[in-house]
């Protein structure tokens, strides 16, 4: 049986202000853990849209990616449990730095995010065991270090945006 191998492509935010970083702590299979604002790309978006929403959805604040900041693996193997098989699951994830914007009125968290907070590199080190990857401090040290890459080296081509699919042409 051959079966095509395919990564979760995912998009981050990295959010530094005055020192601290802004994470979510959200409901996961393994308990409470704390991520970026970040989550799966959606069809039809580039992954700088993607990014944009996936920080206004779990943060409630507007965000406007800047800069990539890197290009990231990692793999995650969760064991069988009574309610589910068990999962190997390859993240590609796309990290953006940007600017924070203001608090969108009358938007909530979204399902599974229990809260935001704002930790500094020092907290955010010693919290890594509750970190959902290895991920989130890696993105940390990488802007901490200045690491940062121009929008123009993405390019989404248009077809991505078209939702139309011709007859008989299904999305897996």
């Amino acid at each position: 049986m051959n079966i095509r191998w395919k990564p979760s492509a995912t998009v981050a935010a990295i959010i530094e202000h005055q020192g601290k970083f802004l994470l979510v702590e959200e409901h996961t299979p393994e308990g409470l853990r704390l991520n970026n604002p970040a989550g799966h790309l959606d069809e039809g978006e580039s992954l700088v849209d993607g990014c944009a929403r996936e920080a206004l959805e779990e943060t409630t604040h507007a965000f406007t990616p800047t800069h990539l900041l890197g290009v990231y693996m990692s793999r995650f193997q969760r064991p069988a449990s009574a309610l589910q098989a068990a999962q190997d699951i390859t993240y590609l994830r796309f990290a953006f730095c940007g600017t924070l914007g203001a608090v969108q009125a009358g938007r909530s968290l979204d399902t599974g995010i229990v809260r935001t907070l704002w930790l500094s590199p020092d907290e955010l080190r010693a919290s890594a065991n509750r970190h959902r990857s290895p991920l989130v401090l890696q993105c940390m040290e990488d802007y901490l270090l200045g690491q940062r890459y121009p929008l123009h080296l993405i390019h989404t081509d248009p077809s991505v945006m078209q939702l139309h699919h011709p007859a008989g042409v299904t999305c897996a």
